[in-house]
C-alpha cells in the first residue's frame, strides 16, 4: 500500500518531470500524460483505484501508425482529460533508432510475447486483475472518436468479475 501511495504522490508532485529506478521509470511525454513503463506498477495502481490499464505497444521512432496515434489522439486535450480521469497508461516501446537499455528491451519483449502482440501499434485495455478488456490499435477520426472507441469497450465489459 505504501508503494502505491508513493507512486501516486510522485505522479502528482512531479507531473512534468522524469525519474528512474530501473524498470519502474515514470515519464511525462510532454503532453500532460504520465506513461508508466512497468506493468507491475500499473497493476499496483489499478488495484488501488480500479482504473483500466491502457497498454500502448509502440515503435515510437519508426512506426508510422504509432506516430499518427500519438499525434492525432494522445496529444489532444480530449484524450488527455479522459485518460487522466479513467486510465492507467503504460507504454512499451520498441524503437529502432532510440537507444534503450538491454533490460528494458528484454522486459518489453517478454510482455509483448505474454500478450501475443504481432504488430504496432497495439493497444490493450486490461482490468486490475490482468484480464484483457479489449485489443485495438490506431483508429481514424481523432481524439474524440478514439475516446468513444475506448468507452464502448469499457462500457461493454463486466467489471463485476473484477
Amino acid at each position: 500500500m505504501k508503494k502505491i501511495a508513493a507512486i501516486l504522490i510522485i505522479q502528482l508532485l512531479l507531473f512534468g518531470s522524469v525519474f528512474s529506478s530501473g524498470n519502474k521509470e515514470v515519464r511525462d511525454k510532454g503532453n500532460q500524460l504520465i506513461w508508466l513503463i512497468n506493468l507491475e506498477d500499473a497493476f499496483d495502481i489499478a488495484q488501488s483505484n480500479g482504473k483500466v490499464i491502457l497498454i500502448n505497444f509502440t515503435g515510437s521512432d519508426w512506426c508510422g501508425w504509432c506516430k499518427k496515434l500519438k499525434k492525432e489522439v494522445f496529444s489532444h486535450n480530449e484524450f488527455i482529460e479522459y485518460a487522466n480521469n479513467n486510465l492507467i497508461l503504460l507504454e512499451l516501446d520498441f524503437p529502432n533508432n532510440t537507444p534503450q537499455p538491454y533490460e528494458t528491451k528484454l522486459y518489453n519483449y517478454n510482455i509483448m510475447q505474454r500478450f501475443g502482440i504481432k504488430g504496432f501499434p497495439t493497444i490493450l485495455l486490461l482490468d486490475k486483475n490482468n484480464n484483457v478488456v479489449a485489443r485495438t490499435g490506431y483508429q481514424p477520426g481523432g481524439a474524440v472518436n478514439y475516446v468513444n472507441h475506448l468507452k464502448k469497450y469499457i462500457s461493454n465489459y463486466d467489471f463485476e468479475q473484477m
